[in-house]
């Protein structure tokens, strides 16, 4: 019988990202969480009085998105653009990333800009720049921030 071997991860920093996408569509959060350096860091620019600014470490990211599945229901990524920068270990990405609000069965139609940093195939660094005007719709709350 001949061995399995499994499939091996992607490295180069766009295969990261995209493979980083499909488990969030599939809803796979561990498997998210796990492309993550032990001391990466996800910021958030633009996040309104009272939401997370900044999370540092991979245990901070995975508590953050943990129930991320639970308060949208992520569907689809119909528009991504990766660009790619001088520095070979650096992303610009843009996307829109489309479901529904879990709890109010609204549409979730968000567009994101993100500055994505890799070191040996883990994302380091993660500034979000989404839109934070969503939040402030009744109904939309999907982060389990308090406000």
């Amino acid at each position: 019988m001949p061995e399995h071997t499994p499939t091996p991860l992607p490295t180069s920093p766009e295969a990261v990202y995209r493979h980083g996408l499909r488990l969030l569509l599939d809803k796979d959060i561990p498997a998210w969480v796990g492309l993550w350096a032990e001391d990466g860091v996800m910021e958030f620019p633009f996040a309104p009085e009272g939401w997370p600014r900044r999370l540092e470490g991979r245990e901070a990211v995975a508590a953050y998105m943990r129930d991320y599945p639970d308060h949208i229901d992520l569907q689809d990524i119909p528009d991504l653009r990766v660009h790619r920068t001088t520095d070979p270990d650096t992303l610009v990405v843009e996307m829109r990333a489309v479901g529904r609000v879990v709890d109010t069965d609204r549409p979730y139609d968000m567009t994101y800009i993100a500055v994505v940093t890799f070191q040996d195939g883990l994302i380091t660094g993660y500034r979000d720049y989404w839109n934070p005007l969503v939040v402030r719709e009744p109904g939309v709350d999907f982060t389990g921030a308090t406000r």
